[in-house]
């Protein structure tokens, strides 16, 4: 399976894919920020995505509305520091699968990335 993770933080884009691999993503895909994810997709579609909200050039909403707009229907777990009750209801509106506020646990990451992936199966 494919993963694409997106945040501007290489220590979370590592910790990502360190926690992916063993759930059975062989390939994992990393973005620094919204744009660059959007490039990224046009290389074949992930099965999950992984999204922080606050990035440079082009934001995780940003990023998820325009994803979301061309008609993709890949799951997507936000991982952010938006807490915010209104911060949730805005990335549900705008078509995220599952969210995860850092900081995390490896098993509450764990346990997020399987909620997400069977909530889309």
């Amino acid at each position: 399976m494919k993963a694409l993770v997106v945040d501007d933080s290489k220590t979370i884009r590592t910790i990502m894919q360190r926690s992916l691999a063993p759930l059975g993503f062989d390939e994992i895909v990393e973005a620094e920020d919204g744009q660059q994810a959007l490039d990224r997709c046009g290389e074949g579609q992930p099965d999950l995505i992984t999204l922080d909200w606050n990035m440079p050039v082009m934001n995780g909403i940003e990023f998820l509305k325009a994803y979301r707009a061309q008609g993709h229907k890949t799951p997507i777990l936000m991982v952010t520091t938006e807490a915010e009750k209104s911060r949730v209801v805005e990335a549900i509106k705008a078509g995220v699968n599952h969210y995860l506020i850092k900081p995390f646990t490896p098993a509450q990451l764990k346990e997020r990335i399987e909620e997400t992936l069977q909530r889309a199966a």
